[in-house]
Parts: structure tokens; sequence; C-alpha cells
């Protein structure tokens, strides 16, 4: 098959299938791109992406709550309490009782934890930057747009709380 150049404006509705297969790749190596640097950092521990994931949510919602948390992760109660039990343990993580509802964990990540998630992310956001100043500002308009139809549509209650500070 002949490649031909990338639709652009109303011509996007026509991609190939074959378009769809080259974006969805690029997905892929993007993620193993995105993830790599956190990845050899988390190997000096025994911390995997999971927990990496909710160091960067418990980071980014100080005092978020362990449903909350389950929500946005979108993992089992059980792999969840795996986890927060490992971060709380090593001093990463504070879980304390909620002073409205007794029955809820709030989260929030100690000195060492914000240390930890400062390595994580650091990275990440040399890598974002260098891509969005690489692709200028209509790509980044663009990509968060291709972002926000590719995830569930429950998800964006979560990304605008993220994004409204």
């Amino acid at each position: 098959m002949q490649d031909r150049p990338a639709p652009t404006g109303e011509n996007l509705l026509f991609l190939t299938d074959d378009q769809l297969l080259q974006g969805i790749e690029l997905m892929f190596f993007a993620y193993r791109g995105f993830t790599s640097d956190p990845d050899r950092i988390l190997e000096n521990y025994t911390y995997g992406r999971a927990h990496h994931r909710a160091i960067h949510f418990i980071h980014r919602r100080p005092g978020t709550t362990v449903n909350n948390l389950l929500d946005i992760l979108g993992v089992t109660k059980q792999s969840l309490n795996r986890v927060l039990r490992q971060l709380v343990d090593d001093g990463l993580v504070e879980s304390r009782v909620g002073e409205k509802d007794r029955r809820e964990r709030h989260l929030y990540l100690t000195k060492a934890g914000v240390e930890l998630e400062s390595e994580l992310s650091s990275a990440q956001r040399k890598r974002m930057r260098s891509a969005y100043r690489t692709a200028g500002p209509d790509a980044v308009q663009g990509f968060r747009q291709v972002m926000e139809n590719i995830m569930d549509p429950s998800m964006h209650r979560h990304v605008k709380k993220l994004t409204k500070d």
C-alpha cells in the first residue's frame, strides 16, 4: 500500500485503517518512551507503574480519598490497597482519617513522597515540554483534543478537576 500524505481538516473523517494502525502504534511507542525514565527510577525501589500512578495522582490532589483514587486508576480495591500499604509503610504516603466521615481515608504525600514524585515527573515534564515545543501550539491543542476523545467519557470529570487549578 502506498503512503499518502496525512489528511487535514474535514478529510480526517476518512482516515484509512493503515493510518489508524499507525496512530495506534505511535501511541504504544510514545507510552513506552514516556514511561521509560520513571521505570528506570522505580527499579531502585520495589515499585512499578501502579505505584507511580498512585504517587502522581495523590500529588496532584492532596487529600484525595482512597475511593476517588480507585475511580481514577480503575484498579481493584485489593491491588490499590497493596500499593498504598507499601507506600505508607515506606514513608512516602500518609493516610489520614476523614474529619467529616471517619470511614474515609485521605491521602497525602510525605516529604519523601514529594521528592520521589518530583524525580519521577521531572523527566516526563522534560520530554513533554520538548515534544510540545517542537510540535507547536496548534499541535498541542490537537493532541489534547485527541487524547480527550480517546479516553472514556467518565474520566472527563477527573481531567476537569485536575486542570481547574
